[in-house]
């Protein structure tokens, strides 16, 4: 399987973790919303990320969910989430999962981090951690891990690290980071690939701003793909008409807390999972809020 590095590009949809009404993992719903995504145009996919329910995980089943997927995926690049507390399971899953044919890790800043030096070292850990040869993806999502980069981390990051390769961007507001990135690299800054998240609510203008495509989870992955591809293809006025058509679902997804419960029912609904179901602690929509979207999924249908 071909690694991730400063010039990717496409869509990686940030994949659920299926699970059956018990809790346990739904292994042939894994397999068949692997290929949900992909038969949608994905270029690769990213486990075990936030929205991939991870840290309700054992090392052992991330380390089966991983290999799982990796199989299933063939040639397409599969990124895996190995966040943690410690910088020993970082290394232990991340070096694991390469070893099963991962195109490279994405690691998210402990909220523990407080200061710029902090950041930056903590980088330049994870690196020697999990070895200089795997491409790092950095997961810049401070509405989450409460961790704020400011541009000047990221640029020494980016300069002493050359094994991160790829930002996940997801910081909120934080279109213009990405055009200082961009401008930075116009002044003799190392490339880095950009794939944003924030489930595709910025994705036309993340686009225009110079990102290099999505790195997200929606319940219709086939958008962010033709948004992606109408971006590069300089059909911006088309990207934003359709993301018009899907706006009311991404805003309703948008909430916090119950974004991951939206996502997973419209892909049940959709036949990509079985079960809606979060693992404990975690819990799916109530009747109404379903019922909200199901609405929402019929205009939809109705609109396209």
């Amino acid at each position: 399987m071909a690694l991730i590095h400063s010039k990717t590009r496409g869509v990686f949809v940030i994949s659920v973790t299926p699970f059956t009404p018990e809790g346990a993992i739904d292994w042939d719903s894994l397999d068949r919303v692997t290929d949900f995504y992909l038969e949608a145009g994905a270029d690769g996919l990213t486990i075990l990320g936030m929205m991939g329910e991870a840290p309700k995980m054992t090392q052992e089943e991330a380390l089966a969910i991983s290999e799982r997927v990796i199989a299933r995926a063939g040639d397409a690049p599969v990124v895996v989430g190995v966040s943690a507390p410690g910088l020993a399971a970082i290394g232990s899953l991340g070096r694991a999962v390469m070893d099963l044919g991962a195109a490279g890790v994405m690691v998210a800043p402990p909220g523990s981090l407080a200061t710029d030096p902090q950041i930056h070292a903590y980088y330049g850990h994870v690196v020697r951690e999990v070895g200089a040869d795997i491409p790092v993806v950095l997961q810049d999502f401070p509405l989450a891990t409460k961790v704020a980069i400011s541009d000047e981390v990221l640029g020494r990051i980016i300069r002493d690290y050359p094994s991160i390769v790829m930002l996940k961007h997801e910081d909120w507001p934080g279109l213009s980071k990405i055009s200082r990135i961009r401008a930075a690299e116009a002044e003799g800054q190392r490339r880095i690939s950009i794939l944003c998240g924030n489930g595709g609510n910025f994705l036309p203008e993340e686009m225009a701003r110079g990102a290099d495509g999505a790195m997200t989870g929606f319940g219709y992955p086939e958008m962010l793909v033709q948004i992606v591809a109408l971006s590069a293809a300089g059909e911006a006025v088309r990207a934003m008409d359709l993301f018009d058509a899907y706006l009311p679902l991404i805003r309703y997804e948008a909430q916090p807390g119950l974004g991951l419960a939206v996502r997973k029912h419209v892909l049940a609904r959709r036949s990509a999972i079985a079960s809606p179901a979060l693992r404990a602690p975690g819990g799916g929509l109530d009747a109404v809020s379903a019922a909200e979207v199901d609405l929402l999924m019929d205009r939809l249908s109705d609109r396209l």
